[in-house]
């Protein structure tokens, strides 16, 4: 058999050499594919579908014939309505030159690295992170440089600690709402992180999918803060915000020679996204508030379940759950890693959850856990999780 050239190092070092965070992921749904009646409390998705008239629109779009090629930074009238949802959000004057439509929020933040940083750049982002994050920063030629957020601060990023690593960085990732820990940051951390980006020339790259799942306190996003609109780009998708996660509709809000040169890498990269889609896209988003509130609901309600049964306890400990549609579970009190514990959960009741080792070193000793199935069957899975862990803990 003849040997394949070499491929590069980029391409084969994307995960470090280690796993993608996903190995615990993979041996549920094989479970479940085999026939076990695995609950699963993994992955982001929501349990509802997109709704019936967003798909409706897309099917008028697509038989209108809008199935060619499309303008490639988007649609026009769909850069305008992302520019006007903005600044109707933010405050911060946005127009559609701040705007480049992407297949979905993960494209956005692999251009907005590629943007910010040069090969053999140190790219910072917070620990606990989405499992992409550092693959990401590989995938640009970066050197990805985590940042532990610690559980004994509510997982508020310090600034102390970002001043220990910023030495030779390029930029900083951030993520508030937070997967996986729930943490919304607060006015004192945005401000510090602002601070340290003007101190220090760094691109602040903000990812923003969460930003409809806010339980408890407020949403700030680093464009609106004094001397950070021409050094932030701000990831967006419909994804989490419409239940739109197929459709990989994203954007980039950022300066203007920015959203420019990531025209380019479009041109040269995925060619834009179908134009049917982004009519959809259009019409999800001129749905208004009240449709976002209600895709957001289910998440509210079980994050307060989540909190009545943990206040019947005390084998686990949560930490502040302020947004998005997680729980950072703390099961240390049961002796075993995040990754122990969810092997012991998913064998002993059928239940799958995420190991916070899967998220970064700070999580460790945690597992995160899903608002993603229907109210009731969540109840009952997260009772049992925590009679089980406190079986173990006794």
């Amino acid at each position: 058999m003849t040997q394949h050239a070499p491929l590069s190092s980029r391409i084969t070092q994307i995960n470090g050499g280690g796993s993608d965070g996903w190995d615990h992921f993979r041996r549920a749904r094989a479970m479940k594919e085999s026939g076990a009646p695995v609950i699963e409390l993994t992955i982001g998705e929501h349990d509802i579908r997109t709704a019936a008239p967003i798909l409706q629109d897309m099917h008028r779009a697509a038989k209108a014939g809008h199935t060619g090629y499309a303008d490639i930074p988007g649609i026009p009238i769909l850069r305008e309505t992302v520019a006007r949802r903005m600044a109707e959000n933010t405050g911060v004057p946005t127009t559609p030159d701040n705007i480049l439509i992407t297949p979905g929020g993960q494209f956005g933040l692999f251009a907005a690295h590629l943007a910010a940083c040069d090969e053999g750049d140190r790219a910072l982002y917070i620990d606990p992170y989405y499992a992409t994050y550092p693959g990401t920063i590989r995938s640009v030629g970066a050197v990805p440089v985590p940042v532990q957020a610690k559980p004994e601060f509510g997982f508020q990023p310090q600034i102390r600690d970002l001043e220990a690593a910023v030495e030779g960085a390029r930029s900083l990732m951030i993520n508030s709402p937070n997967n996986p820990t729930g943490a919304v940051y607060s006015p004192a951390t945005m401000d510090g992180i602002a601070g340290l980006c003007q101190a220090h020339d760094l691109w602040l790259i903000s990812d923003e999918v969460y930003d409809t799942q806010v339980w408890d306190g407020e949403h700030i996003t680093p464009r609106a803060l004094p001397g950070m609109l021409e050094r932030t780009l701000v990831v967006g998708s419909l994804s989490k915000s419409h239940a739109m996660t197929g459709s990989r509709i994203g954007w980039v809000c950022g300066p203007e020679p920015v959203i420019a040169c990531l025209e380019d890498l479009t041109t040269h990269s995925t060619y834009g996204l179908p134009g049917y889609i982004q009519e959809a896209a259009v019409f999800a988003l001129n749905q208004g508030p009240a449709f976002e509130a209600d895709i957001a609901d289910p998440f509210k309600r079980r994050r307060q379940i989540t909190m009545e049964l943990l206040a019947g306890q005390n084998a686990v400990k949560a930490s502040p759950s302020q947004g998005a549609m997680y729980a950072l579970l703390d099961i240390r009190a049961t002796g075993l890693s995040g990754e122990d514990y969810a092997a012991r959960l998913l064998d002993d009741e059928l239940i799958a959850v995420m190991p916070g080792e899967s998220f970064g070193a700070a999580a460790a000793g945690h597992v995160r856990v899903a608002f993603t199935i229907e109210d009731a069957v969540f109840r009952d899975a997260m009772t049992r999780l925590l009679a089980h862990a406190g079986a173990l803990s006794t």
